[in-house]
């Protein structure tokens, strides 16, 4: 069994809680008003079939625009699941052009896991 390294674990799990975030806290964030920006980067009707409130669509084929995006304040990208890796691309290619974000832990599959609220 392989010798796990603290330094690397310590490197590791920081960065994760610089990159990421949960539905727990993300509605905190949205409750106390902090200066978050929430993208939906999933397909135009699943968006439209529920998202999580004040999400700005931007699906795959718009990332170019970044449209909706904001560069005042953290932008919160979401996509499916845990298993979809759109929002972990989408917030590498936001991050590549100056935007600072986080990801949805989870995706939208956790927010409504807990109960959360929808926005239709």
């Amino acid at each position: 069994m392989a010798v796990v390294s603290t330094e690397r674990a310590v490197e590791y799990f920081s960065n994760k809680l610089d990159f990421t975030t949960g539905p727990v806290e993300l509605k905190h964030m949205m409750d106390v008003g902090e200066d978050i920006n929430i993208v939906d980067v999933r397909a135009p009707e699943d968006y439209a079939d529920g998202h999580i409130p004040g999400a700005h669509s931007l699906p795959r084929s718009d990332w170019e625009s970044f449209a909706g995006l904001s560069r005042d304040g953290t932008n919160i990208v979401y996509c499916y699941s845990q298993v979809c890796h759109l929002a972990a691309s989408a917030a590498r290619k936001f991050a590549e052009n100056g935007f600072a974000v986080k990801e949805l832990e989870g995706g939208f599959e956790q927010w409504q896991r807990h109960n959360m609220p929808i926005e239709r």
